[in-house]
Formats: structure tokens, sequence, C-alpha cells
């Protein structure tokens, strides 16, 4: 039995195309923004935009959230407010959404891209430890690059397709080292690692709410953290850093016009009601292709690891590699049935905009990204109704 013949069984007759991740509106989404409209109150200030800051915090085990515009921002404005300075250099996975690195670009900073390991798909804390051990020097206690002589300011794992990275050996690297540490925590919105939600899991974390997320605000992104002085800092940086004043425009800092508009909270606040809902259609959805696919020869669904819960946002196939040859055929088939499927992102450090940035050796990164496909992942495919 091929791959697409198991996929079109577990999914069932559904006509049409079948789109990798659609979002679902099922609750108060239209009432919500309505009331939104109705009260006048459309753009960065409202009371759903309070409100969704204060519930997105607690879905992640924090205490406080700044709802900005998408997650590029988020992570732009956590590593910002971890003191990520222009020529600064962070530490970031190849196998990863470009976001990751453009954040680090678009305030002046270099990435640094350092391997994954096979049981996360995310950043490997032995790797990592082993680059810093050949690369790194301390200078009048900064951690520097000492080939380049540039501070590294931050280290960002991200949790691939809602998959939770090993954290806590990560935490202790970056402890070591002494270099903070931020948590691309884009994907992984209700994934856990032990009983921790993705989220709290680093000083400061930033997710995402685009409209192919577990859950969406149309586009949209939020900062969260337990630290109130970076909480405060961030949303100073989001609101245009303009000191509160009742009609003088007096700005302290460079800040940005980042703010969620409150039309997209109210969105975001009637989707937070139903995470849980979601989560459970998401993990019975992988099930199904876990049974699908137990005995297949030559592809594993990738599942989680023990400890870990997670979020299963895009349900992930992982051909072999004597396979791997044969993964554009893989896609190329699936896409032809009707079935939407695409590859892991290209590693980062073969693109051409980020081909003279320093790396470690990437071999599991060369690896994995040549036998990875995504296939569809839409909460309403497990069959079970909201």
């Amino acid at each position: 039995m091929d791959i697409t013949t198991r996929v079109r069984g577990l999914l069932g007759s559904r006509e049409g195309f079948v789109s990798l991740h659609e979002p679902e509106f099922l609750g108060e989404e239209e009432a919500l923004v309505l009331d939104c409209i109705r009260s006048g109150w459309v753009s960065s200030v409202g009371q759903y935009v309070d409100r969704f800051e204060v519930e997105i915090a607690a879905a992640c085990g924090a205490a406080h959230g700044v709802a900005v515009v998408n997650g590029t921002a988020a992570l732009e404005v956590a590593l910002r407010v971890v003191g990520v300075m222009p020529g600064d250099e962070v530490l970031v996975p190849s196998l990863t959404f470009i976001a990751t690195a453009n954040a680090t670009h678009h305030l002046g900073a270099v990435p640094h891209f350092v391997d994954a390991e096979s049981r996360t798909l995310g950043l490997d804390p032995a790797a990592l430890r082993a680059h810093l051990e050949r690369i790194s020097d301390c200078r009048d206690g900064v951690t520097v690059n000492a080939q380049t002589g540039r501070k590294l300011a931050a280290v960002v794992p991200m949790h691939v397709f809602g998959h939770p990275v090993d954290m806590d050996s990560l935490a202790d690297v970056a402890r070591d080292f002494d270099i903070p540490m931020v948590e691309d925590a884009a994907e992984s919105l209700g994934s856990r690692l032990g009983e921790r939600p993705c989220g709290s899991l680093a000083r400061v974390a930033a997710l995402s709410f685009n409209g192919n997320k577990i859950l969406t605000t149309g586009g949209g992104g939020a900062v969260v953290t337990d630290d109130p002085d970076m909480a405060k800092h961030a949303k100073h940086l989001s609101t245009t850093a303009k000191v509160p004043h009742k009609w003088a425009f007096h700005h302290n800092e460079i800040g940005y016009n980042y703010r969620m508009p409150n039309l997209n909270a109210a969105l975001g606040v009637a989707q937070l009601a139903q995470l849980g809902t979601r989560l459970v259609q998401k993990r019975a959805l992988a099930q199904r292709y876990i049974d699908a696919f137990t005995g297949a020869e030559g592809v594993a669904v990738f599942a989680e690891r023990r400890g870990t819960t997670a979020n299963y946002w895009l349900n992930t196939l992982v051909l072999s590699a004597n396979m791997a040859a044969g993964r554009d055929t893989v896609l190329e088939v699936l896409n032809g049935a009707g079935l939407m499927a695409r590859p892991i992102w290209e590693p980062l450090h073969t693109l051409p905009i980020y081909a003279r940035c320093p790396r470690a050796d990437l071999p599991v990164t060369a690896d994995l990204a040549a036998r990875i496909v995504n296939v569809p992942s839409s909460a309403k495919l497990s069959g079970n109704q909201a």
C-alpha cells in the first residue's frame, strides 16, 4: 500500500483538493467581531486586545501577554527585550521557518545556524554545546564568537510542527554560556513539555496566530513572559515607544507600530475558547496517521516523544534514508491526487540571503530536510466534530 493510498484511506472520501491546514470558525467569532465593529473600537485599543492578552498568557502558563501584528514581530520584540543589538549574533536552527532568522536580521543582528536533532526536529542541545565549546570565548564577562568577535546575544529554539524541543537541556547550555534564551513557540500553542505549556519554557516567548496556525487571529502574534519588566518593555516597544500622556506625543526610544488591532483580538478571543476542543481533534487526527502508517515500509509518522504532549500542528511523514531521493515524487503524487503536501523548509543556511552567516556543522539538518513531508492536518479531518 503506497503513501497516497494510506493518506486517502484515513481521510475518507472527500471531494475536491484537501488543504494542508485550514482555519475553523465554530464559536463566537462572528458575534465578537461584529460587537467590535459596532463599538467603533477596531484599531489597536479596545477591550478585546486587553482580554486576549490576559487569556493567551494564561493559555501559555505565563503571567503577561503582549499582542502584536504577527509572529515575526513577536520574535523581533522578544529578541530586543533580552538585549539583542545591531552587530550581535543570535543562535538559531537552520531547520526553521524563515521568520526565526528574519527577526534577527531586522534588528541588525546576524543569524548563526546550529544543527537539529532527529528525535525533536529542533535544536540539538549536545550539538549546540559542542559548537559553543569550539567557537565561543568570554571577553569582559560577555560570551562572543571568537571567530567573528561578535557577541552571542541569544539562542532561539523553535518547536517544529508543535513538537517541544529539549528545552531543559538547552537551558543548561544557555546558562553555562550565559546566553539568554528566547522560545519560538509560533507553532506550539497547546503543546507541553511535561506539565509545562510551550510559551512558558524560557524567560520570554513568541507566538504566531497566522491563518494556518492551530488558532488564528487572521494575522497576529504575541509575546508572553513571567517577567513584568519585560512585558512592560515589550508593550512599550510595540506601541511606538510612546510615553503615556493626555495629549503629548513623546517617544523615548525607537519603537514599532506592532500592536494587534481590536478586530483581530476579538477573533482571537473566540478562537481561544475552542483551544481544548481543537487540541483533541488534532491529536485524534495524528493518531489516525500513526495507525495508518504502522508497519509501512520506508516511511513513519513523526510522533511525540515520551514526556511531551504535542499539538500536532502539522502531521509529518519521515521517509527512510533510502527513500529520500524519491521525496519530490511523493510530493508530486500526493498533490496530484488532491492531497496537499509540502516539504519542510529549505534549510536557511542554503538560501543565498543567509549563505554567508556563521554556522555549525549541520549534518542532521541536511538529512532531515531531504526526508520530511507534511500532509493534510486540518482539525476537521479528524472526524470529530467540535
